[in-house]
């Protein structure tokens, strides 16, 4: 299994987050041109981040826009 470097990812709050209850969801977005859009759960920062494709991403956001 391959590491991705996070170190210098720039986390931004999910627009979609409840503010109440600590329901946060968090992504780098800088760095989807590399070719994947992290994913966290800001109540854990450094617990497990999903690497997705900008793609999946998208969609994600999409489904959840509804």
């Amino acid at each position: 299994m391959s590491t991705f470097d996070l170190s210098n990812a720039l986390w931004k709050k999910s627009s979609y987050s409840s503010g109440q209850g600590g329901e946060c969801v968090e992504f780098a977005p800088d760095l989807a041109p590399s070719g994947v859009v992290p994913v966290r759960d800001s109540k854990a920062p450094t617990g497990p981040v999903l690497l997705l494709a900008p793609s999946v991403w998208s969609d994600f956001v999409a489904f959840a826009a509804r």
